[in-house]
């Protein structure tokens, strides 16, 4: 059964220097506020992984908590660039970040075979692109049935995924709807996971195309109020667009960039 802790027990608890540590939420349901914990409690060599690393990923690489990314598709979503995450790449601050891409349908594979216990994926993908050249990890198979020449890429098992979801029982049982993205085969792919939730309740009401972490499949669960934004939770929050809006000109300099981390992380409390 899961246990019921606070954000930062769940982040000293389970996230730990040098992890292979998963936020997954796709456009919905980002878990900020666990990142900006991340941040405070200083987390440093993390291999971070996320199929579409947006803002909280260009915070975290900023703040200098990450060493490798693995990742699809990079940027600000409908904004532009992620500027510390460029700079990481391009000079080294604030610190180098090593960098292994995929896409989309990769990661999602990936995923999908480390929930399922299996060493690896395969699929029709990647062809006509030059990433099997630059990603040692993306490798030609043929199919012993057919003969087709199909790609194979490794399970991805973190050390621990972190999640946001609308809510949770008190046995640690989550309920999350809307945009789901791959959340739940990244929980079920890693050694530990950490769940936020906007709220906490005695009895989880159906809601149609929901989806259902059990409290025995998932390590930790913190009732955070707020945790995806500014991301959305459908049903209790929308997305802040003037936030993603912002950020392009705070992220742009180290020196604004900076000021924003001590004001809206590092302060007491502060969930930007």
């Amino acid at each position: 059964m899961a246990k019921l802790v606070s954000l930062a027990e769940g982040v000293a608890d389970l996230v730990r220097d040098g992890d292979v540590v998963a936020l997954e939420g796709f456009t919905h349901l980002i878990p900020f506020a666990a990142g900006h914990e991340i941040i405070r409690q200083g987390r440093q060599d993390l291999t971070l992984v996320r199929m579409t690393p947006d803002v909280i990923y260009d915070q975290l690489i900023g703040a200098g908590c990450a060493r490798r990314l693995v990742f699809s598709w990079g940027g600000n979503p409908g904004v532009g660039s992620l500027h510390r995450f460029r700079d990481a790449v391009q000079h080294a601050w604030p610190r180098p970040l090593e960098l292994e891409e995929h896409s989309h349908a990769g990661m999602a594979n990936r995923y999908v075979a480390g929930a399922s216990g299996l060493p690896f994926a395969v699929l029709r993908g990647y062809t006509g692109t030059d990433l099997p050249g630059h990603t040692t990890n993306i490798r030609p198979i043929t199919c012993p049935f057919t003969g087709e020449t199909l790609t194979a890429v490794p399970a991805l098992r973190p050390d621990v995924t972190v999640v946001h979801a609308q809510r949770a029982d008190r046995n640690g049982t989550v309920q999350m709807w809307g945009i789901t993205g791959v959340q739940k085969e990244a929980v079920l792919a890693a050694h530990r996971s950490l769940v936020t939730v906007e709220e906490i309740v005695d009895e989880l009401e159906p809601v149609p195309g929901q989806v259902v972490l059990p409290g025995w499949a998932v390590t930790a669960v913190a009732e955070v109020p707020g945790g995806a934004h500014p991301s959305y939770a459908h049903g209790y929050s929308v997305r802040d667009n003037d936030f993603y809006r912002a950020w392009d000109a705070v992220s742009r300099h180290r020196d604004t960039f900076r000021a924003w981390l001590d004001e809206h992380v590092h302060g007491a409390g502060a969930m930007a």
